[in-house]
C-alpha cells in the first residue's frame, strides 16, 4: 500500500508520510540512545571512554615547543624550551605549538568524523583538552589575549556548512578566559587543498592567503587548527599577523602529523 504525501505548505516538495516518520523515528532513536565512546563504541558518559582516553591520548613524548614535532634526540636552546633541530636552524614565524597528540590511527579518525561528518561534539572534546593543555605549559605571562581560527575558504565553509577550527577555538577561549574572533583573520586567496601538494607547493599555495581584518598589534594571538602537517598553513598566519604588529603568536592544534 502506498502512504499519501503531504506538504507543509504550498510550492514546497511533498513529502511522503513514511520518509517523515522514518526521519523522526531515527532522530527519536539517537535521543533515547545512551552516550558512546566516539572511538571504540562502548558505553561511556564522557566522549572517550576511560580506556581509550589511557590508551590513546596520554603520550609521555617530548615535543618541540615551537613546531610539537615528537622529539627523539631533543635539542635545547641555549636558556630555552626544547627545540628541534629544523626550528634552532630556521626558527619559525610563530612561536610555540600545543599539540595533543599525533595525528595516527585511531584519533585520525576524531579529526575526519569532525571535518567531514559534522560530528562537533568532538570539537569541544579537542578544545576543551587544549585549554587543559594551555593551563599546565603557558604561564600566566603567555596566555592568548585573543583565539582565532584558521578561516576557511568561502566556498569550501559553504559546502561544510561550518569551521571545524572555529568549533575547536570557542571552547578554547571560554575555558582560559579570552576572547575569540572568527573573523580576526580572512583569507583573501582560494587556495588549493594542501593535501594535494608537496612542502614547497603547500608555502607557495599559501604564503599570501590570508590578511589581518582587524587590529591585532601588540596582541598574543592563538591560532586554532583540528591537524598541523607542514605547518605552512600556519606559518603564513603568523608571518601575516606579525607583519600587521603582533607581539606573539601561539598555535593550537589537536594532532600533529610527525615528519617521515
Amino acid at each position: 500500500m502506498a502512504f499519501p504525501a503531504f506538504s507543509s505548505s504550498p510550492g514546497q516538495q511533498s513529502v511522503p508520510v513514511a520518509d517523515r516518520f522514518r526521519s523522526l523515528w531515527l532522530r527519536a532513536v539517537q535521543f533515547a540512545l545512551p552516550p558512546q565512546c566516539a572511538l571504540c563504541g562502548n558505553l561511556s558518559q564522557n566522549r572517550l571512554c576511560e580506556a581509550c582516553d589511557a590508551a590513546y591520548w596520554n603520550e609521555a613524548q617530548l615535543r618541540c615547543t615551537v613546531c610539537a614535532i615528537p622529539l627523539s634526540g631533543f635539542r635545547r636552546a641555549k636558556n630555552g624550551p626544547y627545540r628541534c633541530g629544523d626550528c634552532i636552524s630556521m626558527p619559525p614565524a610563530f612561536d610555540a605549538t600545543l599539540a595533543l597528540a599525533d595525528y595516527r590511527a585511531p584519533l585520525d579518525a576524531l579529526a575526519l568524523g569532525l571535518k567531514f561528518r559534522a560530528r562537533l561534539m568532538l570539537a569541544r572534546e579537542f578544545g576543551e583538552r587544549l585549554a587543559r593543555e594551555a593551563d599546565s605549559a603557558l604561564p600566566p605571562a603567555q596566555r592568548p589575549d585573543v583565539v582565532a581560527p584558521v578561516p576557511l575558504a568561502r566556498q569550501r565553509l559553504i559546502e561544510r556548512g561550518y569551521n571545524q577550527a572555529w568549533e575547536i577555538a570557542r571552547p578554547i577561549a571560554v575555558a582560559l578566559g579570552v576572547r575569540s574572533d572568527p573573523t580576526l583573520i580572512r583569507r583573501v586567496i582560494d587556495t588549493a587543498p594542501q593535501s594535494r601538494l608537496d612542502l614547497d607547493a603547500r608555502r607557495d599555495n599559501v604564503g599570501r592567503a590570508f590578511a589581518a581584518a582587524k587590529p591585532v598589534r601588540g596582541l598574543h594571538v592563538a591560532i586554532v587548527d583540528d591537524v598541523m602537517t607542514s605547518g605552512a598553513t600556519l606559518e603564513a598566519l603568523a608571518r601575516t599577523l606579525k607583519a600587521a604588529g603582533a607581539r606573539r603568536v601561539t598555535n593550537f592544534v589537536a594532532l600533529r602529523t610527525p615528519k617521515n
